[in-house]
């Protein structure tokens, strides 16, 4: 929806904006509950959460454009979506920006790797020519047009080719027309920062749990100039921890009672799901029923 796109432009303007990392649409809504003011759909949770398997380009352009538009359905805040590399030449790029806009989503980023590709964070990551990839951002930019989705070019030089590349591949991609760049396969502290220095404009930085980064707070990341700092995979990998805990402990016990604690209740989950406006729906116009 454009009303997401131009929300979210207005609150880059204000200062950073942190979007967590949902993998599907039930945590999207929980993310909109916390209060913040984006939701990123990560292709590493979407593809675990539909397939069940690792982030290696398993998903099909029509599965994450469809995953996205349920969770542009399921929240009223931005949604920034994983759009991998386009999922083929020019003609399919042109077809995943035109599906990704008419899905609703505020926000997509485009990446430079070579097929098959892989999540940022592992090695063996190859990319393809830093022109041949400006062209394609130019294609998706006329394509995109007068929509207001905003369009991010990534780039996974990082870990393939270093901090030098990556940072010259950044800013040759900001003069392809792109609203955002974001510089992936980030590890340490430093190459936040030096990514920080390098590269003008608005840029996305992604925090990925298990590495130095997560120390730095979203203050500090605002301090250093971005503009949107994603948190992909936070949340599903607590939510992965908490139910293999319960699961252990049924097996265990044979009851899941010493895991209440740590569960919500049904009238809480009812409330994320939003029942009560459905049960409206058969209250008001359901057929009576008789006893």
């Amino acid at each position: 929806m454009a009303d997401q796109a131009s929300a979210l432009r207005r609150a880059i303007r204000q200062g950073l904006v942190m979007a967590p990392g949902a993998a599907d649409p039930l945590t999207a809504r929980m993310v909109q509950r916390a209060g913040f003011g984006a939701v990123y759909m990560t292709g590493f949770g979407a593809t675990a959460a539909r397939l069940g398997m690792p982030d290696i380009g398993l998903m099909s352009q029509t599965e994450m454009t469809d995953h996205a538009r349920n969770m542009v359905r399921a929240t009223t805040i931005p949604v920034i979506a994983d759009a991998d590399t386009g999922y083929g030449g020019l003609a399919n790029l042109a077809r995943t920006v035109e599906e990704y806009a008419a899905s609703g989503v505020a926000a997509i980023h485009l990446e430079d790797q070579q097929m098959p590709k892989r999540c940022g964070q592992r090695a063996g990551i190859r990319v393809i020519d830093a022109e041949e990839n400006a062209r394609r951002l130019q294609a998706a930019v006329k394509t995109r047009g007068t929509h207001e989705m905003m369009l991010i070019a990534r780039t996974d030089a990082l870990p393939a080719l270093g901090i030098d590349e990556a940072v010259a591949r950044a800013r040759r991609y900001q003069d392809a027309g792109v609203d955002l760049v974001f510089v992936d396969g980030i590890k340490k502290i430093a190459e936040v920062e030096a990514v920080a220095r390098a590269v003008p404009g608005p840029k996305v930085v992604s925090i990925v749990d298990g590495n130095e980064t997560v120390a730095l707070k979203a203050s500090d990341l605002q301090d250093m100039g971005f503009s949107v700092a994603f948190y992909a995979l936070s949340a599903l990998f607590t939510a992965v921890r908490a139910v293999s805990q319960t699961l252990e402990t049924l097996k265990a016990d044979g009851t899941p009672v010493r895991r209440a604690d740590a569960m919500c209740s049904y009238g809480e989950f009812a409330d994320l799901v939003d029942l009560e406006r459905f049960d409206g729906l058969d209250h008001d116009f359901g057929w009576p029923v008789t006893s």
